[in-house]
């Protein structure tokens, strides 16, 4: 009594294009924030299972990825416009604002504050400028003549003109903007917004606000006043111009760059794009060299970020991380450094499979160090997945937002000026020194990492010299080699053991053609 046998179907597979994992990951991120999206309000929830507690800046990132899922055809414009309303008409109705700023946490359905801390239950200058740098990219993009539109742009033009960025000033004579502000606190907070920080978007749109704007000169002397805002020193052979040493966690590079287009412009100090790829150029070369031996770090496993971790949320960046990688932080740096993103995007994919994908696309964080692998999505975290995405792609977010006639005018009052480099193609890094890095552990016992960068300069390889690597101790002699071949061009970190050594000072020397340089690192038992 055997039924037929049904109809066979032949499976075929082929491997990915990019295309189709940019598409993939794009179609799932916006997942969070479309289908996640509050029920109420329409507004990006904190996290998964976070309930009624919305977050202010991740729904300004949600924001313009329900623009990029309209232009991409995941949904429907009239879907998307219908949703971009939704969160409008509740921001401009029903949110609690203070002095024309939100909250950094909001109740979806209510739209009360929810404190952040003690002290932080008034508005938040950081996050609404996240959430208005959003608004602003979707005003331009939902441009049509039918009714919902139209109440777009105006509940956006309400809700921008109604930001007093000037009260933020806390003092009609101080040259800075002020993160926090409580109503029942006032500014007992006290914290300034200074770079090198996420906070670059403030000061932009408190220049460009057409009802409350601020002097321009504060982008200087406000925001720029830092003594470490201006760098200009190389880490493994690429630049920095603006930000503390290696660069920090890689979200300065994005979280005001979603919309500002960082390219073709350039202030006093850099053009914002090269030095956002040189960042994440450096954040990747510390990932490679991996001078505290964490566990999976590679030319293709890379980016510190702030992420949830082992032991809860914290900030990593070189020097200060713990084996947490955040799939967020390379992938969102793909405007600016393509290849180096995309083969990250792939290793995490293919190496992890489900440990690092689900629902939503790339869940927060993992740390291999610790054989952990988190469950959790952070809007703050998927935001720039797919808006960085769409921008390195079609530039999209970038292009809607300095298409607001308010922008042009802020960039000409601040004195950006046009620059050449549009993309990462051109002015393509290229390790053009020898860099010699001072060992990890130092002191050490009885093992320590010395990293070297060789360059990719014609100079360079018309006579490719043997490289060497040397150890010497304080008489002279040498004591081990740890390199004696010619190299390509790239990073590299050379693990070296003293196990029958004494306590001393030793030297190690990189040699390549007239190219010699010599450190001190000391043995102590």
């Amino acid at each position: 009594n055997e039924s037929p046998l049904s109809d066979s179907l032949v499976i075929t597979t082929h491997e990915m294009t990019d295309d189709e994992f940019l598409d993939m990951t794009e179609r799932a991120t916006l997942r969070y924030f479309y289908e996640y999206g509050h029920p109420v309000s329409g507004l990006a929830r904190e996290r998964l299972n976070s309930g009624e507690t919305c977050t202010i800046g991740g729904s300004g990132f949600g924001v313009m990825s329900i623009v990029v899922g309209a232009y991409r055809g995941y949904i429907s414009r009239n879907q998307a416009a219908a949703r971009i309303y939704k969160i409008s008409d509740f921001l401009k109705n029903k949110a609690d604002k203070f002095h024309g700023a939100f909250p950094h946490w909001i109740n979806g359905t209510s739209g009360k504050v929810i404190p952040f801390s003690q002290y932080d239950n008034g508005g938040d200058l950081i996050e609404t400028s996240f959430m208005i740098q959003g608004l602003l990219a979707a005003r331009q993009y939902f441009d049509g003549d039918d009714s919902v539109e139209i109440k777009i742009r105006q509940n956006i033009t309400s809700i921008w003109e109604g930001v007093e960025w000037d009260w933020y000033k806390r003092y009609s004579y101080s040259t800075y903007l002020y993160w926090h502000w409580s109503p029942n606190y006032a500014w007992q907070m006290n914290m300034r917004i200074i770079g090198p920080s996420e906070g670059m978007i403030a000061y932009l749109l408190a220049i460009a606000s057409p009802t409350h704007s601020v002097n321009p000169v504060l982008f200087y002397v406000g925001w720029a006043s830092s003594n470490s805002y201006k760098n200009s020193k190389s880490f493994y052979g690429i630049p920095l111009y603006v930000g503390w040493d290696y660069g920090g966690p890689l979200f300065f590079a994005h979280y005001s760059f979603l919309g500002f287009d960082p390219r073709n412009k350039k202030d006093k100090y850099t053009n914002y794009f090269v030095n956002n790829r040189n960042h994440s150029l450096i954040n990747r070369a510390y990932c490679i060299a991996n001078p505290k031996s964490r566990t999976g770090y590679s030319d293709v496993c890379w980016g510190l970020t702030a992420s949830d971790d082992p032991d809860g949320y914290a900030v990593h960046e070189p020097f200060n991380d713990n084996g947490t990688i955040a799939p967020t932080a390379a992938i969102s740096s793909m405007p600016y450094t393509p290849k180096e993103s995309l083969d990250a995007l792939k290793h995490f994919y293919r190496t992890f499979g489900s440990s690092v994908w689900g629902e939503y696309g790339f869940k927060d964080a993992f740390n291999e160090t610790r054989g952990w692998f988190g469950n959790s999505y952070l809007a703050i975290d998927q935001g720039p997945i797919i808006c960085m995405i769409e921008n390195y792609r079609s530039g999209l977010l970038w292009e809607k937002f300095m298409s607001n006639p308010e922008t042009q005018p802020m960039l000409d009052a601040i004195g950006f000026v046009p620059d050449s480099t549009t993309d990462a193609n051109d002015d393509e890094i290229s390790l053009d020194n020898f860099v010699l890095q001072q060992n990890y552990p130092n002191p050490f016992n009885p093992s320590t990492t010395i990293s070297f960068t060789i360059p990719s300069s014609r100079e360079y390889y018309s006579v490719l010299q043997n490289i060497t690597l040397k150890v010497y101790d304080i008489l002279g002699n040498e004591v081990a080699t740890l390199v004696n071949e010619p190299k390509p061009a790239g990073v590299y970190n050379v693990k070296f053991i003293m196990n029958n050594a004494s306590s001393g000072i030793y030297f190690y020397t990189l040699k390549a053609g007239s190219f010699t340089e010599t450190k001190k690192m000391i043995l102590l038992k």
